[in-house]
């Protein structure tokens, strides 16, 4: 089946397939479809199983599969967005690989380096395991996309296929096991090709024995090196296919030198794909690996505060506490309930700890525990606290700053634009002034937040796409109704500006019918505003009588204005001296996300995305797709200048399925954002509608160019090193070094480097995780660099998975204590049961999870007394339901899978060892249990 998914990520990464299965779409199959078939087969059938689990119906999608229809078979048709963005990210994970490591062998099986590739697809998987048991779904896609590369591959490059396999190596994803018999180094294994005929060129010993081989490769005549009588990877690159033996043995595409066995190659690795989601799936559960693929039954959307926690602070806590209750009562089973909760409180001298959950009553009590005490020096960490939501929460989140008081870490303001740029999260901050707080004694006036610190909290706002409002305590009950109108998974931004200074200025933004709740934001002192509608109607900002606004709200620095729905361009004329800023937003299913991405200087070109700033001055291109509408299409993408002054517009090269490349000559020298429009068929009739998009997140290039392209799994313990380089097109001279990491690891950098223009330096960043670090943590690190006098700046945001070293391979075993069943007669007046022990070993980890995967009975689990290391289960069900099957995990994610059977009409014997081992627990268990049996079959 070939994939729909949209050509412009073909592009992401043009490469001429030499490494691995091709990247342009065409008659053979790419890595991007492998990955996609697998991700989509997987995934629809996780979610019938869990409809299953639930006794729900399951429909499946209509074939082929596309993102909205898997997405709304799964129940979660408002998670389009955070699905397709998912599978981007495991796939831009894949190809990379082609480009990040394209000469080493390890990540594509060549050379033989059979032992290499397997040690890094299991160090993933674990990685990957690891990270979801801590919900750290980003840190796991990163790992499994990159791991998904090499086993892909392995059907490619190996000899797997011509060996007559017609299934998957299910031993590249378990440690310990042999891959298979792997040919010497001084065995030969190919003959040359006959011509352009390589169907004969392996060795007939080498089939017979079913000896692993694969091709070597180089680029360069130099290193054009391979032992005697070696196979070649082959192709026109390849410089090792030019001597004895000359040929090559790829299956990469329809027209390599074993291109007769591509479609095989390529459908084993789509089934060996599948069979290692299957097993990262069977470690989390369903839910969990739902959650990694960014599908959620209620909002895709995190609910995440950062709040101030000193003493002046107790009536904000207070109001914060009622807001999450509200939020929480109201949305907890509907489409909006959040997918993620995320507090971080901060104080002075400490912020933290963070809490992160899925739960809403673990979020709710870590509100309810807050405590206003302390900071008697006002100003506070505040951005520390910010930069650990932003380091934790997933992209395109919303996040909400409440204080009082000035940032006492003002250091850290580049470091959060850099996670706010690369995580395109929106922060707004709900600053209240002490002053004015009734029957307490007022703050003195040095120790009110001053114009310069309110300005910091100001500019991240804006960076963002976010607000900065500024009121009374007393005020913040009315301000908050912003948090609760965010947590929409369908909210939009049409429109966003800012003017600092002020100036008298017309916008004009679109409302299609797609679009439902209009809402206008304006934060400001002294402005006065002219609201037009489509018809030609006006109201402005004193009329309070006007048939345009439904609602309006004006609290501190803060306006909020609902607007009546008209289809068609509006206009707001802002009249102000004073700074202000203006967002549009409103409820659409139609939206758009992108990446920048940068031309690879590899050597097999393509584009990369970016984890920096891009390049001033030079060209540049955005991957961009849109989502909610099959039928919607982009006319018009735009870099528009913070200031309105610059407006470049960008060439569209049209994909399929709504996705577009967008090449630009040059970024616009001021901080800018991304407009999109276009049109779609109309939701509500059969007329085309013009919509109108814009990015939230403020970005801007720079004359630096940072990269850093290291490992991504750190050992607790040992230390970890970050090498990356540095070059200025601009300027030279003494450039300041920063470099910071979310979980406070101990590290060394260089504080600063001297740079030439044109000429590249070199650094290097340390890292140490402690030994006691947990599994799945994920670390994220920005490395910062400042042109002198602070002109220039430019940064890399990393992100690492932590993994212990992992010594137990082996799965839990199950041991079936007792069977009893009567089931030959009428199944419902009948009932069976089943006692197991499952154990992880005595050098195991420990069993961590059982699950019920089939069957409608009850089951119980206890934990034996005598051994911590022993579970105990028991399940009983009706005779209608004769077969169970459990899934039972160990601590480091390793998967059994036990099947039982209540047909068989015998009762089996228990010997007498293992009735030693039953605990009085577990006896009690079943004693119970078996008296509600037979007080249900009695009532029968």
């Amino acid at each position: 089946m070939k994939s729909v998914w949209p050509s412009a990520l073909l592009l992401s990464l043009l490469c001429t397939g030499a490494l691995g299965f091709d990247i342009l779409p065409g008659s053979s199959l790419t890595h991007l479809d492998i990955t996609l078939q697998a991700l989509f087969n997987v995934t629809v059938q996780v979610c019938r199983a869990f409809a299953k689990a639930e006794g729900t119906d399951f429909i499946f999608p209509a074939q082929p599969f596309t993102i909205q229809g898997v997405a709304t078979a799964c129940g979660a048709p408002q998670s389009s967005k955070t699905f397709v963005r998912s599978i981007l990210h495991i796939i831009y994970r894949n190809v990379r690989v082609d480009i990040r490591y394209a000469l080493n062998a390890s990540f594509h099986f060549d050379d033989e380096m059979f032992v290499q590739g397997k040690k890094i697809i299991i160090e993933g998987i674990q990685a990957v395991k690891a990270s979801n048991k801590l919900e750290n779904y980003e840190a796991a896609r990163q790992n499994l996309g990159e791991i998904l590369h090499p086993l892909q591959d392995f059907y490619s490059h190996s000899n797997w296929v011509e060996l007559g396999e017609k299934s998957p190596n299910s031993n590249l994803i378990k440690s310990g096991a042999s891959i298979g018999n792997i040919a010497a180094r001084s065995r030969a294994t190919c003959r040359s090709c006959d011509g352009n005929n390589c169907s004969n060129n392996i060795l007939e010993d080498i089939i017979a024995e079913k000896i692993l081989t694969s091709g070597y490769f180089s680029l360069t005549p130099v290193f054009a090196l391979k032992p005697k009588g070696k196979c070649s990877h082959g192709g026109a690159v390849d410089q090792t296919s030019k001597i004895e033996p000359i040929g090559g043995i790829n299956k990469d595409k329809e027209s390599s030198s074993h291109g007769y066995l591509h479609t095989q190659a390529a459908n084993i690795a789509i089934a060996a794909t599948s069979e290692l989601l299957e097993d990262i799936r069977g470690a989390a559960g369903d839910r969990p690996f739902l959650r990694m693929m960014g599908l959620f039954k209620g909002s895709s959307k995190a609910l995440c505060f950062v709040i101030d926690t000193t003493s002046s602070m107790k009536d904000d806590i207070a109001t914060v506490k009622n807001v999450t209750s509200t939020i929480i009562n109201r949305d907890v089973g509907t489409a909006n309930e959040p997918s993620l909760y995320i507090l971080v409180p901060f104080n002075d001298p400490g912020f933290g700890p963070l809490t992160k959950t899925t739960n809403s009553a673990v979020f709710q009590n870590a509100i309810d525990s807050l405590v206003a005490t302390g900071g008697g020096d006002p100003p506070e960490m505040s951005l520390s606290g910010l930069q650990l939501a932003l380091s934790a929460a997933p992209s395109n989140s919303e996040i909400f700053l409440f204080t009082d008081a000035a940032a006492k870490d003002k250091n850290l303001k580049s470091t959060v634009i850099a996670l706010i740029e690369r995580t395109q999260s929106v922060v707004n901050f709900m600053i209240t002034d002490t002053s004015s707080v009734n029957s307490r004694k007022r703050r003195a006036p040095s120790n009110r937040i001053a114009e310069a610190d309110a300005q910091l909290y100001r500019d991240l706002a804006q960076a963002s796409g976010g607000q900065a409002i500024e009121i009374t305590k007393r005020q913040l009950p009315q301000a908050t109704a912003i948090i609760k109108e965010s947590s929409n998974a369908s909210l939009v931004t049409l429109l966003q500006a800012a003017r600092n200074p002020g100036k008298a200025e017309s916008f004009t933004f679109m409302i299609d019918d797609s679009v439902t709740n209009p809402t206008v934001y304006i934060t400001g002192e002294s402005i006065t505003f002219t609201l037009i509608s489509p018809t030609g109607e006006s109201q402005d900002s004193s009329d309070t009588m006007g048939s345009l606004i439904i609602t309006s709200q004006s609290v501190g620095n803060f306006w909020s204005l609902q607007l009546k729905k008209q289809t068609g361009k509006w206009e707001m004329r802002m009249v102000s001296s004073n700074p202000y800023t203006l967002k549009v937003i409103g409820q659409s299913p139609i939206d758009f996300f992108f990446d920048l991405v940068v031309v690879s200087q590899g050597p097999f070109g393509g584009f990369d995305t970016l984890a920096t700033r891009p390049s001033a001055g030079g060209n540049g291109s955005l991957l961009m797709s849109l989502t909610g509408s099959d039928t919607a299409t982009v006319t018009e993408v735009t870099l528009v200048g913070s200031s309105g002054s610059e407006v470049i517009k960008g060439v569209l090269v049209p994909q399929s399925n709504a996705s577009i490349l967008v090449l630009v000559d040059k970024f616009p020298s001021e901080d800018f954002e991304v407009q999109v429009k276009g049109q779609a068929d109309s939701f509500t009739s059969k007329a085309l509608i013009l919509f109108q998009r814009q990015s939230p997140t403020n970005f801007r290039s720079s004359n630096l160019t940072i990269n850093a392209n290291p490992e991504t799994i750190i050992v607790p313990g040992t230390l970890f090193s970050v090498p990356f380089t540095l070059m200025t097109s601009g300027t030279g001279g003494n450039f300041t070094i920063r470099s910071t990491n979310s979980r406070g690891f101990d590290s060394t950098f260089p504080t600063s480097m001297f740079l030439e223009p044109g000429i590249t330096n070199n650094g290097t960043v340390t890292l140490s995780a402690p030994l006691n670090t947990t599994s799945g943590t994920d670390v994220t690190l920005a490395i910062e660099a400042e042109a002198p006098g602070g002109t220039d700046s430019n940064y890399i945001v990393l992100r690492f998975s932590v993994l212990n070293t992992v010594t137990d391979f082996k799965a839990p075993v199950c041991e079936q204590l007792s069977l009893q069943t009567n089931c030959s007669v009428n199944c419902s007046m009948r009932m069976w049961e089943v006692s197991s022990r499952v154990t992880d070993g005595a050098d195991g980890t420990g069993v961590d999870l059982v699950t019920l995967k089939q069957g409608n009975g009850t089951i119980n689990t206890t934990l034996d007394s005598s051994n911590e290391n022993i579970t105990l289960v028991y399940y009983s069900a009706s005779c209608c339901s004769p077969d169970m099957e459990i899934e039972v995990v160990d601590r480091v994610g390793n998967v059994a899978t036990c099947s039982y059977s209540g047909r068989q009409g015998t009762i089996s014997p228990v010997s007498e060892a293992t009735k030693l081992t039953w605990s009085p627990l577990f006896c009690l268990s079943i004693v119970i249990v078996g008296l509600h049996i037979l007080t249900k079959m009695g009532t029968q």
